[in-house]
């Protein structure tokens, strides 16, 4: 079966696709200035413009899994999440406390999905 790859650079791609699955790479914000609620709400806009690309959306989530750089920032992560999740598809989901690669981000986000 093909493994079909977007946006491929040296060290990662953001998005694999296999047999109708599809894989993103932990979106992490840009805009690190932020605050939690303006991370996560950066990070939700990329999933959301990645999925799109590879033929998906976020009611076809089948895992997702959030590190957060402290356990304390929470709530404030939650309170984007459920206003962007929709309700009858919220995804399974994990949430750990991790310490990131860059330590101005306050949360990555990694997802698994279907194609539709």
């Amino acid at each position: 079966m093909e493994i079909k790859r977007l946006h491929v650079g040296k060290r990662l791609s953001e998005i694999a696709i296999h047999n109708g699955t599809v894989y993103l790479a932990g979106q992490i914000a840009e805009n690190t200035a932020a605050d939690i609620v303006g991370q996560t709400r950066e990070v939700l806009g990329h999933i959301d413009r990645l999925l799109a690309e590879a033929n998906s959306d976020k009611t076809r989530i089948l895992m997702c899994q959030i590190f957060i750089k402290d356990m304390a920032l929470f709530p404030g992560m939650n309170s984007v999440w459920d206003e962007w999740v929709e309700a009858g598809h919220t995804p399974p989901r994990a949430t750990v406390e991790a310490k990131l690669a860059n330590p101005a981000c306050l949360v990555e986000i990694c997802i698994t999905a279907a194609q539709k």
